[in-house]
């Protein structure tokens, strides 16, 4: 049970800190058949409100521009009997509490006017519902659809490059067909154990490498850069092929969950950072900034199918184009004329630092994305 920051803007920030409540500040009543009562003393400023709720199911609790809908603050998961501080720092405006009980519809409770403190210096967040997410989510499983039928051309095709017994030809079409799959961030939700099936690593299996759950693109890995027969290895490639159809197969009947799109914009760029570029996943291939690339071009696919949603929302969003940029260069220089990329281990350690950093920065301008772009009740 947390509040979320929704706005940077001078005039609405919003935290949550359990710590802070205080008996002298006041108590807003939240329940099925009234909502916001208490604020008897608005003023502009910092100020916490103790948000309880006085009825007899969990509910959510929104301050809201009523004109507008827009969200100042909001605290989710509201117990019976339960009280929960909410900090805010307020402009002049117009205010109301929304509270949303469950199963039942949202109560707007008394607008409250604030003047005589600092303007508005920028918007909260419009609400993004689950029907604003209905384009973004169908083309983004257009675009995942599209992906799996390039996953499976090229499976396939390393199957036949391993079964041909060529190591330099197998290791090629396994970047190929490794990196097609490391572009569909958004989606792995949606594979359920295929995702572990197709690019789990060794990482707790009993055997480690050896062990018989290691299997997909990391034990293939593993194998070709690794001196191990290539018909031991047909059998890893039969089964990754395998996977990867019987994925394309199943994705049919699957859909990305709305609440993954904005969350996935912020996780595909962290877990770079903590597995690519760190080496953790590189099974012999030394291709983790080439998985970084593709990483950054699936969190691209993810912002295209967002952006008329962020736009009006995300006041940052043209310093998350800035950095997407700036990363994709330090990237690309990595990328040699030959069409291999540099080993991790093989950067410097400027050009590391320099990644690391990049990388991180872009990290944090994509983390307020999940707050905005989560579907959120307004009825």
């Amino acid at each position: 049970m947390a509040a979320v920051v929704v706005a940077a803007a001078a005039g609405a920030v919003v935290a949550f800190r359990p710590e802070s409540a205080d008996a002298q500040d006041p108590e807003i009543a939240v329940s099925r058949s009234a909502c916001g009562t208490g604020w008897t003393d608005p003023k502009p400023g910092p100020q916490t409100f103790r948000l309880h709720n006085v009825g007899s199911v969990t509910a959510e609790v929104d301050l809201i521009d009523p004109a507008t809908g827009v969200i100042y603050g909001e605290v989710e998961g509201l117990g019976p009997a339960t009280t929960r501080p909410l900090q805010v720092n307020l402009g002049n405006g117009g205010y109301a509490f929304r509270c949303l009980p469950e199963d039942a519809g949202a109560i707007v409770g008394p607008t409250v006017r604030l003047s005589g403190g600092a303007e508005r210096s920028g918007p909260g967040v419009a609400p993004v519902t689950h029907n604003d997410l209905l384009g973004p989510l169908k083309t983004y499983q257009q675009h995942v659809t599209a992906g799996l039928g390039e996953l499976v051309a090229n499976t396939g095709a390393l199957k036949t490059a391993v079964h041909g017994g060529d190591r330099a030809a197998s290791q090629a079409a396994w970047l190929t067909a490794h990196l097609t799959y490391e572009r569909l961030g958004a989606a792995y939700d949606a594979f359920g154990d295929s995702d572990g099936a197709l690019n789990g690593t060794a990482d707790g299996l009993p055997g480690g490498t050896a062990d018989p759950g290691f299997t997909g693109f990391h034990r293939l890995e593993q194998g070709l850069w690794h001196g191990e027969d290539l018909g031991a290895l047909a059998a890893v490639a039969d089964r990754l092929d395998t996977d990867a159809r019987a994925l394309q197969q199943s994705f049919g009947e699957s859909q990305v969950d709305g609440n993954d799109l904005g969350l996935r914009a912020h996780e595909i760029m962290e877990n770079t950072l903590q597995f690519e570029l760190t080496g953790r996943t590189d099974y012999g291939s030394g291709t983790n900034l080439a998985t970084a690339r593709a990483n950054l071009d699936g969190t691209r696919a993810v912002l295209d199918v967002l952006r008329p949603l962020l736009v009006p929302r995300y006041p940052d969003l043209s310093k998350v184009d800035t950095w997407l940029a700036r990363t994709q260069s330090a990237l690309d220089s990595a990328h040699r004329a030959d069409g291999s990329w540099t080993p991790l281990d093989q950067l410097s350690r400027k050009d590391r630092q320099k990644l690391n950093a990049d990388v991180g920065e872009l990290t944090e301008l994509l983390a307020p994305i999940a707050a905005i772009a989560e579907p959120r009740r307004v009825s």
